[in-house]
């Protein structure tokens, strides 16, 4: 992050406030958002399977080990010329080296632009990956720079190493997604945003009305962590507070604006944008220590901008908490799929009213004609409308009656509606058969209804 951040970072709340209003309800219902008339059974009719229907394929776990290999070879490339990375410094060059030998061996086309600053020549590492639609790019990107008091592990090592390895997540998959994929490191950032200023000025306009959406990943392994999501996109937003809210995490909203990381270029010429950030050099609220660990009164990143941002200041749980975000935004907001031919998504609309603080309901599909067991990659689809999500508990029951949790209920996960796909390892399961989608509301003052559930094998 660059220099101009210091001391500018602030951040807000994303929750609201627990509970709503009988009026709040009646709006919801009068937009189409509530089952006004759906009747109280229990479980909904069951469906059958539907050939059309296209679900997108879930990212796969990124290897916390990977990206911290990565991480461990960016802390020697610094030990090795002169204790950093940064603009006009060998270090940098090296970093760039280092990157695009992986990606190239991976099977991205790569490019190098250079461009001009503080009288040293900057580098720019942008990588392709073969395939989707051209008009329709998803473009995420990191800065490769390090300030020169420093390696610049966190700042930042961290984005840099979580899309390279998404990148090459990409590619062990052989992903063929409906949308181009696009990566970039970014170099100079630290002294006013030069590399990715100088790859939007120079994109023409034609160009930039592909991208579909840029994704930034700027410190995404501070060792006193917040989970903070930028709010300039709202689709790219949801994305990634669907996914945290999946593992029970609460996200705030980063408010440091514009000009602050590299996203700031893109935004300026109306590209939609997004990206995650896990905090600077501002302190950590005594709120935030109890809603995410750490320590208040400190740092989020003590070594921000300092000679010990070195390998010893990640946190790991972080790290791949955010790096598995960055992918499961990559997947979903390019919208491919890698299922083999014949694969088909099983799917029931009936809508399912969710009793308030009551007894569990469930939506079912029957699978039948299909050979041998389900698959260890399972895609369970969840579409459940309702105004408080923290209150539910949502589980997959497969037909011998083994439940899969999905997701716990949490005090803090306040935002409405689940609407996320969750991958499954139903592999031990037969795949014939009625799979229920099971949910209970443990909680008073808020309701919904289940508003489709599919399974796609």
């Amino acid at each position: 992050m660059n220099l101009s951040d210091r001391s500018s970072i602030s951040a807000i709340s994303a929750g609201r406030r627990r509970g709503t209003t009988a009026a709040a309800v009646a709006a919801l219902a009068a937009a189409g958002l509530l089952a006004t008339a759906v009747a109280p059974a229990a479980e909904a009719a069951p469906a059958l399977p539907s050939t059309a229907t296209t679900a997108a394929v879930a990212a796969p776990d990124i290897p916390l080990a990977n990206v911290k290999a990565h991480l461990n070879q960016l802390s020697s490339i610094a030990a090795n010329n002169g204790g950093n990375r940064a603009h006009g410094r060998p270090g940098y060059k090296a970093s760039i080296d280092y990157v695009k030998g992986k990606l190239d061996a991976a099977g991205f086309t790569t490019s190098i632009q250079q461009f001009t600053s503080s009288g040293a020549t900057g580098y720019n590492l942008i990588a392709d990956w073969p395939g989707g639609d051209p008009n329709q790019i998803v473009f995420a990107g990191a800065h490769l720079d390090s300030v020169t008091s420093g390696a610049g592990i966190n700042d930042n090592g961290s984005g840099s190493a979580g899309i390279l390895e998404t990148a090459l997540a990409v590619s062990r998959a052989q992903y063929k997604p409906a949308k181009h994929l696009r990566f970039a490191w970014w170099g100079a950032e630290e002294l006013g945003l030069i590399g990715s200023k100088y790859y939007v000025s120079n994109l023409p306009t034609a160009e930039r009305s592909k991208i579909s959406g840029y994704l930034n990943f700027d410190m995404i392994g501070s060792p006193n962590p917040g989970y903070f999501v930028y709010d300039d996109d709202p689709t790219i937003e949801k994305t990634f507070k669907d996914y945290f809210a999946g593992l029970g995490v609460a996200t705030e909203i980063e408010t440091e604006g514009d000009g602050r990381s590299d996203h700031a270029a893109f935004k300026n010429v109306g590209i939609p944008v997004g990206g995650l950030f896990t905090g600077a050099s501002r302190t950590k609220t005594a709120a935030q220590a109890q809603k995410w660990g750490g320590t208040s009164g400190q740092a989020f990143d003590r070594c921000y901008h300092s000679s010990c941002d070195s390998t010893a200041n990640i946190n790991d749980t972080a790290l791949d908490r955010n790096s598995d975000a960055a992918a499961h935004a990559i997947w979903t907001l390019s919208a491919g799929s890698t299922q083999p031919p014949g694969g088909d998504t099983y799917e029931n609309t009936a809508d399912v009213s969710i009793p308030d603080n009551g007894t569990a309901v469930t939506s079912t599909v029957n699978v039948s004609g299909r050979t041998g067991n389900a698959p260890a990659a399972l895609q369970v689809g969840v579409d459940i409308v309702h105004t408080y999500r923290g209150d539910l508990v949502i589980d997959l029951v497969a037909p011998d009656g083994t439940a899969y949790r999905l997701k716990n209920s949490s005090s803090s996960d306040s935002a409405d509606n689940v609407q996320t796909t969750y991958t499954v390892n139903a592999s031990s399961e037969a795949a014939n058969g009625a799979w229920k989608l099971k949910v209970q509301d443990i909680a008073a003052q808020d309701t919904g209804y289940i508003n489709a559930f599919r399974l796609t094998f």
